[in-house]
């Protein structure tokens, strides 16, 4: 697995789209930086940037990747390797180059401009260890859509939908429900709606880091209560992760039974 993990995250760096990607957040954090004197704020417009879209580019770059490679995977599946090394190093080396991108693009600009002294650096480290997570998980899940339909359209057409629902869709319908009952104590609810969206999850965590948990409506004391203890941030944390661990063992029980 880690021979094709490697082959695949050297193909991917050596992808001009990976330049691309990492170029647009380095100019971003110069950007950002340039206009704004105040660590914080800048931390603030990366959020709004980083939610939408991390998961967007990990989906796309997943299925693309996926279906790009398909006449080399049936090669590598006539050789002695086990199926499930040969998708598990493929996604792996897909999401590590993505996040790779990603931290050392923005990372760059912000030690340049002495992050390290500055007391935003928790703020920004969170935000970069949500942004790699986000990337793995949406990766994990376009590789999971990439390999339940054979065909390129219909597995496109899934994970940009899969990306809208998460991002969009998800929102508009949580704000409804916490509309329409609002006479109904929600408390527990709005928690469990929150840890079933990564996205969302992750937004809250970047928000109550920064002490602006105002900005979440009349729910924000709630999420403050749980998401600000430690504790909080240990299980919001945790539950990202098995956000990459569930998809990650799903890939490995579908390759185990993929056939071309």
């Amino acid at each position: 697995m880690f021979k094709i993990l490697k082959y695949s995250f050297f193909d991917l760096v050596r992808s001009r789209w990976s330049y691309v990607y990492f170029l647009f957040y380095l100019l971003l954090g110069i950007v950002l930086l340039f206009l704004n004197n105040d660590l914080s704020k800048a931390v603030i417009t990366l959020m709004n940037v980083i939610i939408i879209l991390v998961p967007l580019i990990g989906t796309i770059f997943g299925v693309m990747y996926y279906y790009n490679s398909r006449e080399f995977t049936e090669l590598l599946l006539a050789q002695p390797v086990k199926r499930s090394s040969i998708f598990l190093g493929q996604y792996f080396g897909v999401a590590f180059s993505l996040a790779m991108s990603l931290v050392i693009g923005l990372g760059l600009p912000f030690v340049f401009y002495g992050i390290f002294n500055s007391s935003a650096i928790w703020d920004f480290s969170l935000l970069l260890i949500t942004g790699a997570l986000l990337t793995f998980i949406f990766t994990a899940l376009a590789f999971v859509i990439a390999l339940a339909n054979e065909n390129k359209i219909k597995g496109f057409g899934y994970a940009i939908l899969l990306w809208l629902f998460m991002a969009v869709i998800y929102d508009g319908l949580f704000l409804m429900s916490l509309i329409y009952f609002e006479d109904y104590p929600l408390d527990k609810f709005s928690l469990a709606a929150t840890m079933l969206n990564p996205v969302d999850l992750s937004r809250v965590l970047i928000l109550l880091k920064l002490d602006i948990s105002a900005l979440l409506g009349y729910t924000g004391a709630v999420f403050q209560k749980f998401f600000g203890t430690n504790l909080g941030l240990i299980l919001s944390t945790g539950m990202l992760v098995l956000w990459v661990l569930i998809p990650t063992g799903i890939i490995y029980r579908m390759a185990k039974r993929k056939d071309f």
